[in-house]
C-alpha cells in the first residue's frame, strides 16, 4: 500500500504538535477539539481520499487510511474517518460534491428508524459520531427504488447529546418531515457502507494499539522495582510479548484489508481484519494495563486515552460476532479448492 509520504508527514506534524494530554482531556468535556481540527482542515487533510471533482483534494484511499493510522496513534478527538472516508465517499458515490465544512454519516447503529417522506426525512438514528459539531448530515436511506444519499442540514434535525466510553460525541439525531438538501441516487447498500466504516475503525484501533504497545514498553524500561526495570521481569516480559504480537497482527491484517480495498473486492479482508481488531482490543488493552500496574488506572496517565477508544471502536460499526458470522459466510463460499487462496491472497 504506497502512500504520499509528504501528506503523512504533514499529518503527523500537525496531530504531534496538536493532540496534548490537555487537549484530548478538554476535548472530552466540550465535545470538540478546535486546536486539533483547525490545523488538519486548514491543510486539507479532512478531504484527504476525495476527488477534487467532488470537492475534495484528490489522494488515494491508501493515503486517507494512513491518516487514520495517525489519527489512532495520536487518539485525536476529531472526526477525520467520518468526514472524508465516509460522508465524503457517500457523496462521491452519489455524484455530490462534499463541502468545506464539518460533515458527518447516518445510520449510525442497525436501530436506526430514519426514512424518506417525499423530500423530507423522518425517524432517528442512533450513535451518530460528531453530529452536534457537523454542519453537514449525509444520510443512507433506502426507499422503494434502492439506496439514495441525502444531504441535510444539522441545525434542522434535533440532536440529543451522547457521548461513547471515550468521551467522543454519538449522538442520537430526530428526524421529524425534515428538509432534504439534496437528494440522489446511489449503488451502494447498507453492507457496503458497514465494511467501508469498518475499514476505518479497524486503522483507528491499529494506530491506537501501535501507541498503546510503545507507552508500555517505556514505562516499563523506566519504572525500577527490587534495583531493575520491571521489563527485566519474566512476568512483565509475557506482557510485552503478547501486547507486541496483538498490535504487529492487528497492523498487518489492516495492512492487508487497505490494500484488498484499494483495489477492489475487500469483503474478506476487511471482516477479518475487523475481527482480529476487536479480539486485540480485549487483550491487548487488558495486557497494557497489567503491564502498568496501577499507574495504568489513574485519569492523569494517557493510558486510558487508547484503551476507552479502543473498547470504544470495537462496537462501532457492527460488533465482532457479525464479522465472524461473514467470515466464516466467506469461507463457506469459498468451497475446498478456493479457501487456501481466499486466505492467502
Amino acid at each position: 500500500m504506497s502512500t504520499d509520504e509528504l501528506v503523512v508527514s504533514t499529518a503527523d506534524r500537525i496531530l504531534a504538535e496538536t493532540c496534548t494530554y490537555a487537549v484530548i482531556e478538554q476535548a472530552e468535556r466540550d465535545g470538540w477539539a478546535p486546536a486539533v481540527w483547525e490545523p488538519l482542515a486548514e491543510a486539507g487533510l479532512p478531504y484527504v481520499g476525495v476527488s477534487e471533482q467532488a470537492g475534495g483534494v484528490g489522494g488515494t484511499l491508501a493515503d486517507a487510511l494512513s491518516l487514520l493510522r495517525l489519527v489512532g496513534r495520536h487518539a485525536a478527538p476529531v472526526p477525520l474517518a467520518e468526514n472524508g472516508l465516509l460522508a465524503g465517499w457517500l457523496l462521491e458515490q452519489a455524484g455530490l460534491r462534499i463541502e468545506a465544512a464539518v460533515s458527518t454519516i447516518v445510520p449510525g447503529t442497525a436501530a436506526d428508524t430514519v426514512r424518506l417522506e417525499g423530500a423530507t426525512l423522518t425517524g432517528t438514528a442512533h450513535e451518530v459520531p460528531w453530529a452536534r459539531r457537523a454542519q453537514v448530515l449525509v444520510v443512507l436511506v433506502d426507499d422503494e427504488s434502492g439506496s439514495r444519499v441525502a444531504v441535510v442540514d444539522t441545525q434542522a434535525a434535533g440532536i440529543a447529546p451522547l457521548t461513547n466510553l471515550a468521551g467522543e460525541p454519538r449522538d442520537t439525531v430526530h428526524f421529524d418531515a425534515t428538509p432534504i438538501r439534496e437528494l440522489s441516487p446511489v449503488e451502494l447498500s447498507r453492507a457496503d457502507f458497514d465494511r467501508r466504516g469498518a475499514l476505518t475503525r479497524t486503522q483507528l484501533m491499529a494506530g491506537a494499539l501501535e501507541r498503546m504497545y510503545e507507552l508500555t514498553l517505556a514505562y516499563t524500561a523506566e519504572r525500577q522495582q527490587f534495583g531493575r526495570p520491571v521489563s527485566r521481569f519474566q512476568l512483565v516480559q509475557a506482557h510485552l510479548v503478547h501486547l507486541a504480537q496483538d498490535a504487529a497482527l492487528l497492523c498487518l491484517a489492516a495492512d492487508a484489508a487497505a490494500r484488498a480495498a484499494d483495489s477492489g473486492d475487500a469483503e474478506f479482508e476487511i471482516a477479518a481484519a475487523r475481527v482480529i481488531a476487536c479480539s486485540a482490543a480485549t487483550a491487548a488493552a487488558r495486557t497494557a494495563h497489567q503491564a502498568h500496574g496501577a499507574m495504568g488506572m489513574t485519569r492523569e496517565y494517557p493510558l486510558h486515552h487508547y484503551s476507552r477508544r479502543l473498547w470504544s471502536w470495537r462496537r462501532e460499526f457492527r460488533q465482532e460476532h457479525h464479522w465472524s458470522v461473514e467470515v466464516g459466510r466467506q469461507a463457506m463460499g469459498a468451497t475446498a479448492d478456493g479457501l487456501y487462496p481466499l486466505i492467502t491472497r
